[in-house]
């Protein structure tokens, strides 16, 4: 089954922004698009829109006057929806509400031919639940664009439980087609990226309620040392606490208010007292004229220790043993089994986050980064108790590195190693449920919300047991469940292990 041919006519009922832009998409891709909308007036409103948008792309060079010209002639507003019976493919984007989205399909049945292809853009309802209303539910396919859709390369392409294989080829044929990066995926709540994406939220608002950081500290270590383009508490007051809030909901309950996915009393709080972010002017920081933007914690400058002694296998932090030596510092290797530590002056000991708490005087733990070298700040932990020479050491270290350093409450697993490893149990849960292939899921969370790493690429630099040893030593600190690894990431780590009995 091929894409649809580009003479085929493309529906697009719902002209909000998210109707617009995939409207608009289907346009630059050679297709007639009609345009309707309810709301009386409102398909004329965002032709013009649309039109509005084609002469900025020229102005841009991305389009040639001609090509503008001829997308404009393509582009008709419909007035009823009996307009749209010639159309092979017929995309909603409407309220998300299932009520309204299957008395719409219903209705569309009515008018399109057996042939033609449905598909919802929705992000949060079941695409099993829309199309069962449909008398021919094979035919029907979520796809779910990202917001802005000309930009955004990603379209999770969701089968339904009764979606036909057909129908869900020819829909991410078509997806491809039109210059978009298709991922093929399940019914599943959340679909891939809004499934395995809810920890990046959750662990900062974690970190939060339990006041090992600000949310100024939080972003600042999830962007300087974690690799992500932006903090979770600023990318929320972008997408919208009530949106990002509802998200969440969805899923949880969707999931039979499984542990894994509870939402956030702290941000419930937040969209009750009206600070939705920037669309208010108010979220977790303040947008209004003149406000203020807080600054991350940051330590003092501190002295550098003369020496250190690297005992061990560093893991993902063994970067730092060049990066020491390369800031003039000396270092006495010596032999070690197990995981490794850094050992200072001062007799205590650094080491990278594993899940466990700091609780003796003589450590301090270090969090996770994307690249030690690339980092320009780094967080630590250590215990109430610890000694105030040996913390005061071990920042004065990573500062000779050319690092900010942010010190955190004692919170297990620390900031970016909990969130990563969390992500990566997701994405292998979602694996061995059948939701996507492990390939689709990496593209889909770097391109749907731009992580560094797919959760698989980062499993494998990190190392096959790395995670599962973090959440289980979380998991005991704190046993909710929330933090426990899953059964498809132990089973993960025990062939990792396996394998490597085998090898030796």
């Amino acid at each position: 089954m091929t894409a649809l041919d580009p003479s085929s006519p493309v529906a697009v009922v719902g002209t909000g922004t998210m109707g617009q832009g995939i409207a608009q998409v289907a346009l630059v891709a050679g297709h007639p698009v009609r345009l309707y909308d309810a709301v009386d007036g409102r398909a004329r409103e965002a032709a013009d829109a649309i039109g509005a948008r084609l002469d900025r792309l020229v102005e841009k060079d991305r389009l040639t006057g001609a090509e503008r010209d001829a997308a404009r002639a393509r582009l008709v507003p419909a007035g009823t929806l009996g307009e749209l019976a010639d159309c092979a493919l017929v995309v909603e984007a409407v309220v998300e509400r299932l009520d309204v989205k299957q008395e719409l399909f219903r209705a569309l049945e009515d008018v399109v031919g057996d042939d033609c292809l449905l598909a919802t853009n929705t992000s949060s309802l079941s695409v099993t639940a829309v199309g069962g209303a449909l008398r021919v539910p094979g035919r029907f396919v979520g796809l779910h664009f990202f917001n802005p859709a000309p930009l955004l390369p990603l379209v999770e392409v969701v089968s339904g439980f009764a979606t036909d294989p057909a129908s869900a080829t020819r829909a991410y044929e078509t997806a491809r087609a039109w210059g978009k990066t298709p991922v093929a995926c399940a019914d599943t709540p959340g679909f891939v990226v809004n499934r395995v994406a809810r920890p990046f939220y959750a662990e900062a608002l974690a970190a939060y309620e339990a006041r090992a950081a600000d949310p100024a500290t939080v972003d600042a270590v999830l962007r300087e040392s974690g690799g992500f383009r932006m903090g979770a508490f600023e990318l929320t007051d972008l997408i919208g606490q009530d949106v990002n809030e509802s998200v969440t909901h969805s899923v949880w309950q969707s999931f039979f208010q499984d542990v894994r996915f509870t939402p956030s009393l702290a941000q419930r709080r937040l969209v009750e007292s009206g600070r939705l972010g920037r669309k208010s002017g108010q979220g977790w920081y303040d947008y209004r004229d003149g406000a203020d933007r807080p600054a991350p914690h940051t330590a003092e400058p501190a002295g550098a220790p003369a020496h250190v002694v690297v005992e061990g296998d560093l893991g993902p932090a063994a970067e730092l043993v060049a990066l020491i030596r390369e800031a003039g510092i000396e270092v006495r290797p010596e032999d070690g089994y197990g995981a490794g530590r850094l050992v200072l002056p001062d007799g205590g000991t650094l080491s990278l986050t594993d899940g466990q708490l700091p609780v003796s005087k003589d450590i301090v733990h270090f969090d996770l980064a994307l690249d030690y070298r690339a980092a320009t700040r780094i967080a630590l932990s250590a215990s109430r108790g610890v000694r105030p020479g040996l913390l005061s050491e071990a920042t004065g270290l990573f500062q000779a590195l050319g690092k900010k350093v942010s010190v955190i409450g004692d919170i297990p697993g620390m900031i970016v190693a909990r969130t990563v490893a969390r992500i990566i149990d997701l994405a292998f849960d979602a694996v061995a449920k059948g939701v996507a292939a492990p390939e689709d899921v990496d593209t889909a969370m770097r391109l749907g919300v731009n992580y560094p790493l797919g959760p698989f690429e980062w499993s494998r630099r990190l190392g096959d047991t790395w995670a599962y040893y973090l959440l289980a030593d979380v998991h005991e600190w704190e046993p909710s469940g929330r933090c426990a690894p899953s059964l498809a990431l132990h089973r993960h780590a025990e062939a990792a292990e396996d394998r490597e009995g085998a090898a030796s």
